[in-house]
């Protein structure tokens, strides 16, 4: 019986390994002014083939919540932004010998999940007597004495996790610190979403739309201000001083996880779930679905996937600013998503990597010098094409190679199976071995 790991067996495996270590090769030559290798493996290409691995990861979540669930969001940059800035103070504070945030920030998101378990359940027990805004303001306690016990806690742990990961060599102890960072900063992202989701995610449509706008611009502000708490992310100065950890192992690893991991769902009975939502969803709660559970289900991972981006991008760059969270910026995975197809996971890849060559590439060499604003003239006028020429985007929901739901390649194998059985039954019908009724 062959091993499956995320649905896929040890060959998908060996092959992606294959192709990571032949990109890191060519990297590695690359980086060594070789001129042949120069062009494709060079450091800016590199640097333009992970920045394509981030936004991929973004928008991706981007696609979970519009694409495939139906809720225009415009809060997926805000989220991006909360997992930059929350895995770069954790890296940047290890960097100075303070292991306090990496304490704090994976500490809280556990508690956070658990409290927020904890009172969903009471909520559900309560058949429905307790009103919205009780229910918010549940949650909101709940939130606040997590943060509480979290803070005691860290004060009281920090210095044993500290010795622990000081036994470890520096460069190892960092890649760990950088991979529980990036996960804890994804997690907070989730956590965070799931208690703006309460009371906004049954407004639904354009409402929802405006509220998610406004969580992205209440994140700009705060990163604009966010040295009155935290000193070391310097507000609207940017915060310089964050680990270069970001490598293309990390950024091909975290694109590999994150498509898998979103085609399972997508094909589980939840994701079913999920994309009947979009569909209609007055059908979907005369079967029986709870719409609110399942918008809420695409929401929190689609912030999951923002957060893991957002840490991926500060320890890629060293340096976050706030212009970079604007709302303008917050058109990018809105685009690509248009571009590659609403509901296509492969769209968004491929329109992924389209997007950052022609930023890097193409934009540079057309435009004149100091005319980096005019994408922002030219990404509608494109975004108007397609409207006009092909709604559907790229590729419409049409998925590639192992991006294609299982359940596809299982109905095809049955069929080719039930085919095969009738052809042999009909053939020693014709034989005269058996009827065809009892031979089939």
């Amino acid at each position: 019986m062959k091993r499956h790991v995320l649905g896929q067996d040890l060959r998908f495996w060996l092959l992606a390994i294959v192709v990571m270590l032949v990109a890191q090769g060519i990297f590695f030559l690359g980086d060594r002014d070789i001129p042949i290798f120069n062009l494709v493996g060079g450091p800016f290409a590199k640097r333009v083939i992970i920045s394509a691995c981030t936004i991929s990861i973004v928008s991706l979540g981007l696609n979970l919540i519009y694409g495939f669930n139906g809720q225009f969001s415009l809060g997926q940059w805000g989220f991006y932004a909360l997992g930059a800035y929350a895995a770069a103070d954790v890296t940047y504070r290890w960097n100075i010998g303070d292991a306090s945030g990496l304490v704090f920030v994976v500490l809280v998101v556990a508690l956070l999940a658990v409290t927020y378990g904890l009172i969903g359940r009471l909520i559900r027990r309560s058949f429905g007597f307790m009103d919205e805004m009780s229910k918010f303001t549940l949650y909101l306690i709940g939130t606040a004495m997590a943060v509480v016990v979290s803070l005691i806690l860290t004060r009281l742990l920090h210095g044993v996790v500290g010795a622990i990961f000081g036994i470890l060599p520096a460069t190892l102890s960092m890649q760990l610190v950088f991979l529980i960072a990036t996960l804890a900063a994804a997690g907070l992202a989730a956590v965070f979403s799931y208690l703006f989701g309460q009371p906004v995610l049954k407004l639904g449509g354009d409402y929802f739309g405006i509220a998610s706008w406004g969580l992205t611009m209440v994140m700009f502000v705060l990163a604009n201000n966010a040295d009155r708490v935290f000193p070391e992310m310097k507000g609207s100065r940017g915060m310089i001083g964050i680990p270069v950890v970001t490598d293309w192992p990390w950024a091909y690893l975290f694109l590999v996880l994150v498509a898998l991991t979103m085609r399972n769902l997508l094909d589980s009975s939840h994701g079913r779930a999920v994309i009947s939502i979009r569909e209609d969803e007055t059908a979907a709660k005369a079967m029986g679905i709870d719409t609110t559970q399942y918008k809420t289900l695409a929401f929190v991972i689609g912030s999951f996937f923002a957060g893991l981006a957002g840490s991926l991008y500060a320890h890629q760059e060293g340096f976050l600013h706030p212009s970079t969270f604007n709302f303008i910026k917050s058109f990018d995975p809105l685009i690509i998503i248009v571009f590659g197809g609403l509901g296509s996971i492969t769209g968004t890849i491929v329109a992924s990597f389209g997007w950052a060559m022609v930023l890097f590439y193409i934009l540079p060499s057309i435009l004149p010098a100091g005319g980096e604003g005019w994408r922002f003239v030219v990404y509608p006028l494109a975004l108007l094409l397609i409207m006009l020429l092909r709604q559907q985007g790229l590729l419409g929901g049409t998925e590639w190679g192992f991006l294609k739901p299982t359940r596809w390649s299982l109905a095809k194998k049955l069929q080719s199976q039930t085919k095969a059985t009738e052809k042999a039954a009909d053939a020693q019908a014709g034989a005269g071995v058996l009827p065809p009724e009892v031979a089939r």
